[in-house]
């Protein structure tokens, strides 16, 4: 094979294979730490700031040691959240912890039908995201 026709082949080659799985985990970026060293991510495609100047956002967290419960460990939690950068304040939308966030393993899902606002504990998750979200 000539050395041209063998180039095109890998570079067809490499064009037409799939992403490796660890491209899925590119959309989280890391934006800090919790007071406990859990490492907090943005999915930074998911960030909208309204007229209202409230900045929704995914958000999640990965438990450097998981929480046990009587159905296992619970692994991360991912939160849907509205942060009110003025008045310091963030409303929880949708929480859902995991057992196993890879596998989709679910040990719980909520929604708020109204969301409130309210104070974000220094050193948490909220407090983390609003920190980065609201500078």
């Amino acid at each position: 094979m000539p050395p041209v026709t063998h180039l095109l082949l890998v570079v067809s080659l490499s064009l037409a294979m799939p992403a490796p799985p660890n491209v899925v985990q590119a959309k989280w970026q890391e934006i800090g730490k919790t007071s406990v060293g859990n490492p907090v991510y943005v999915d930074p495609k998911s960030v909208k700031k309204g007229a209202d100047g409230i900045v929704t956002a995914t958000v999640r967290v990965t438990f450097v040691k998981p929480a046990n419960t009587p159905k296992g460990p619970i692994t991360a939690s991912r939160t849907v959240a509205m942060f009110d950068c003025s008045k310091k304040v963030v409303a929880v939308k949708e929480n859902t912890y995991y057992h196993d966030e890879k596998s989709n393993s679910i040990y719980q899902h909520s929604a708020a039908k109204t969301p409130g606002f309210g104070p974000a504990i220094k050193g948490t998750l909220p407090d983390v995201a609003m920190a980065y979200l609201c500078k």
